[in-house]
Parts: structure tokens; C-alpha cells; sequence
């Protein structure tokens, strides 16, 4: 057993209110004694200085993206001319090349506070669509690099069929790519996975309604449904989508997937940025979750996520930095709130505990990690501390310290990182990952 002294910890309080002198006994991956009120370390404790959070989940990834940082944001244009040079980098990884960006991608997110990923996952073959020989090798090399980088991961494996909604459209040949031609070939590869550890666990997701046609949806929430398994899917992100859909279906895409069974407790619809009031209503009815990725949805020009009227309709969010334009929870946190007060002219739209509880056990709740996402008994040990040393945080008043995290950290205030009960960030070092080295390394050698 390894007990950890917290000089502050959050322990779920929806006001904010963080607990001092916190001491938390951790047996392998669990969190098997917590007591409050310590007023200093006791003999044999490792002390945390800060505020300790259950571990944050980054509950929408797509990897690969990561090589994309700085190469496109001063361009002009939309979310449609960002995807054209997104596929470009696609068509140059390969195995080797994504696990090793993979790998700096998952050790920098560790690095910045979490400890648990949703890798929407849809990068699947090799050139112009055809398959490894082990058909899930992409697949197995998230895998691998979670595990080195040190992080929790749901692979959430994507069915990917169509160009979009008009079925004259055929798929690029980068996008042959994502495909596995049929669902029920999606199926076959999906259930050949073996994906299944103590941190690894796997999980579906529909693309979107332009990338699964109709017929496709019902058989893929059916697979989902009688495996167990969570299911994800992108959701009106663009307006674009919105209008095509409801053109060709006479519904819009929440209303679709729910006409064809996809909605309930294991469904989280990412983005939900261009939602109707039906919409909203459809997810708080079904138990559904939102998945709201500010950094990105901004960087693209996508939209203000309506974070107000899902918690009304009672949806549960969670986050994701999707595209990682940054990756760091704290900004992802306060752009909800900051975007609500941009769009609606007030302030304390969403408060500081509700916007912890969205990175932590919302997030875990929608990755299908029930034990993980808080501080108590019984929970695994996932654990992130920010110090409030730095010039950002120094003086912060204890009674306000979530307040000072929600709004005032960054990602370079992360001290220490637990996941599964093992440190792998300490004194704000990973300890087996250069991450700025290798991240450097592996882009490089992506885009020579």
C-alpha cells in the first residue's frame, strides 16, 4: 500500500468546495482508504502539493491529428478545406509512423493531466483501402502507444462506409482508408479485436451520418448493444450536415440515430454543436451524453457547443481535444464556460465543480470506465495534481481553489499523474517518455 497526502483535494463537491489534508491509501489500481482532515503528511506518505483531481478524460481523440498543430490554423476557410489537408496526413502514416506519433500524442496528454483517452478511431488500412495482414493492426498500435505513454484508452473503432449522404459520391482513396466496405465486414474485424487489459478497453462508434448510410446505423447500434459496448458518434458539427441530412431524410441526425436505435445510456454524440430543441430533448430523454471539444470546434470555425440548453434538457458532457489544437483540460473546461458568456452576455453559466465532474466522471462514465473519474473508495487510482506555485496560480485562496484551477491553470501547472495506481507523471516530468523530444521526432519524420 502507498498512501498519498493531498494538501487539497476535490472530492466531487458540484460547488467546487476542495477538501484539506486528504490522505488516500492506494492498493495496486485502487483507492482502498480515504481520509480527510490530516493536517500534515503522515510518516511514510508521498506528499501533493496542490489540489488533486481525479484523473481528467479526454473523451474524444483522434491521434493522428496531433501532426497537424501549427500547420493549419492561420489558414482561411472552414471545417471542409481543414479536412482536405487532414487527409493528406492521413495518406502518410503507416504503422510504424502513427505508433510512434501515437505514443508522443497519448505521453503529452498524460503530461497535461490525463489519464484516460476515447481514441475515435477510423484510420483502419493501408494505401487505397487494403487491409494489414493483421486486419486490426492500427488498432493494436494505439494500443501499444497508450500503454507506453502510460495512459488509460478506449478504442473506439469506427464504421466509416460513405463520401457523404449522396450515394453517388464514392470514397477517395484516402478515405478507402477508413473503410471496411460493408458493415457486416466492419463487424467481422471489430469482433476480431482483442482488445481487453486493466486500461484498455474497446468500444464503437458511427463516424456520422454522412459516413454510415441508414440501412448501416440500426446493424452498428445492434452490434454495440448486444456487446456491451459504448457508442460514439460524431453529431452535427457543421451546419452543412444538418441540412443534408433533414434533405435526405426529412430528419436531422440526433433524430435519425434515434429513429434507428443508437441513442441511450452508452451513446455519446461528440460535438452536438448545431443542435434543435427536439434535439436537445431527444438526448436528455435517452441518457445520451455530449462530448464538447471547444478548442477545436473554435480553431474550425464550428460553432458555440449549446452547453446551456443540453444541462436544462438534463444531458450529461463530457470533453475532448479532438483535433488537439491544445491539449490541455483546463482550457477545454473554461471555454465552455467563457463561450456561454460570449453567446448569452452573462456569467456563471456553468460552475466550477459541474465543469470538473464533465472532465472526470462524466468522462469516464461516457468511455465506459464506471470506477474511474472520482476520488473515493473503492475508485481507481487516477489521480492529477496541479500545483499552485506558479505564477498563474501563486496565492490562490484555498476557498476558491477549484474556482483558480477551472480558470486560471494551464496544462504546464500538472505536477503529478497517477493512472492504475502507477506514478507517470512526477515533479511535472513524464518519467518515461521525452514528450517534447519524441513528439518533434515523430512528426518529423511524417511530413519529411
Amino acid at each position: 500500500m502507498t498512501m498519498y497526502w493531498c494538501e487539497f483535494a476535490w472530492l466531487g463537491e458540484r460547488d467546487g468546495h476542495v477538501e484539506s489534508g486528504v490522505l488516500i491509501d492506494v492498493v495496486d489500481d485502487r483507492i482502498v482508504a480515504l481520509t480527510t482532515g490530516i493536517v500534515s503528511p503522515p510518516a511514510g506518505s508521498v506528499r501533493l502539493s496542490g489540489v488533486t483531481l481525479p484523473g481528467m478524460v479526454n473523451g474524444h481523440s483522434h491521434a493522428f491529428h496531433r501532426a497537424l498543430r501549427g500547420r493549419t490554423h492561420a489558414d482561411t476557410g472552414t471545417f471542409w478545406t481543414w479536412r482536405t489537408q487532414m487527409y493528406a496526413l492521413a495518406d502518410r502514416l503507416n504503422p510504424d509512423t502513427y505508433r510512434a506519433l501515437a505514443t508522443a500524442a497519448y505521453a503529452e496528454m498524460v503530461l497535461a493531466g490525463y489519464t484516460c483517452v476515447g481514441e475515435f478511431h477510423y484510420l483502419h488500412h493501408g494505401p487505397d483501402g487494403v487491409p494489414y495482414a493483421d486486419p486490426n493492426e492500427m488498432s493494436n498500435v494505439l494500443v501499444e502507444a497508450a500503454a507506453t505513454a502510460g495512459i488509460r484508452i478506449t478504442l473506439l473503432d469506427t464504421c466509416y462506409l460513405a463520401a457523404g449522404l449522396s450515394p453517388s459520391v464514392e470514397l477517395s482513396p484516402t478515405q478507402r482508408r477508413f473503410s471496411d466496405g460493408t458493415c457486416e465486414a466492419w463487424g467481422e474485424r471489430v469482433a476480431a479485436s482483442a482488445i481487453d487489459s486493466s486500461v484498455a478497453t474497446l468500444a464503437v462508434a458511427i463516424h456520422s451520418v454522412r459516413a454510415v448510410p441508414r440501412a448501416a446505423l440500426a446493424p452498428v447500434a445492434a452490434f454495440a448493444s448486444e456487446r456491451g459496448l459504448y457508442l460514439h458518434a460524431h453529431v452535427s458539427e457543421q451546419p452543412a450536415e444538418n441540412e443534408q441530412c433533414v434533405a435526405v431524410y426529412g430528419l436531422t441526425p440526433t433524430e435519425l440515430l434515434d429513429a434507428e436505435g443508437a441513442l441511450g445510456e452508452r451513446f455519446t454524440a461528440v460535438h452536438a454543436t448545431h443542435l434543435t430543441p427536439t434535439d436537445h430533448a431527444l438526448y436528455g430523454a435517452s441518457g445520451a451524453l455530449c462530448c464538447i471539444c471547444p478548442t477545436t470546434e473554435r480553431d474550425l470555425a464550428d460553432g458555440i457547443g449549446p452547453t446551456n440548453a443540453l444541462r436544462a434538457s438534463g444531458v450529461q458532457m463530457t470533453i475532448g481535444s479532438d483535433s488537439h489544437a491544445a491539449v490541455d483540460p483546463f482550457e477545454e473546461l473554461r471555454a465552455i464556460e467563457m463561450n456561454q458568456r460570449v453567446a448569452t452576455l452573462t456569467r456563471g453559466n456553468h460552475q466550477p465543480g459541474e465543469l470538473l465532474t464533465m472532465a472526470s466522471e462524466h468522462g469516464a462514465r461516457s468511455l465506459g470506465w464506471p470506477l474511474a473519474g472520482r476520488i473515493s473508495v473503492g475508485a481507481l487510482a487516477d489521480l492529477t495534481t496541479v500545483s499552485l506555485d506558479s505564477p498563474r496560480l501563486a496565492g490562490t485562496d484555498p476557498a476558491q481553489a477549484a474556482a483558480a484551477v477551472v480558470f486560471c491553470a494551464s496544462a504546464a501547472d500538472v505536477h503529478h499523474v497517477m493512472v492504475a495506481g502507477r506514478v507517470i507523471v512526477s515533479e511535472g516530468r513524464h518519467r518515461s517518455v521525452d514528450v517534447s523530444r519524441s513528439l518533434r521526432r515523430a512528426i518529423q519524420e511524417i511530413w519529411e
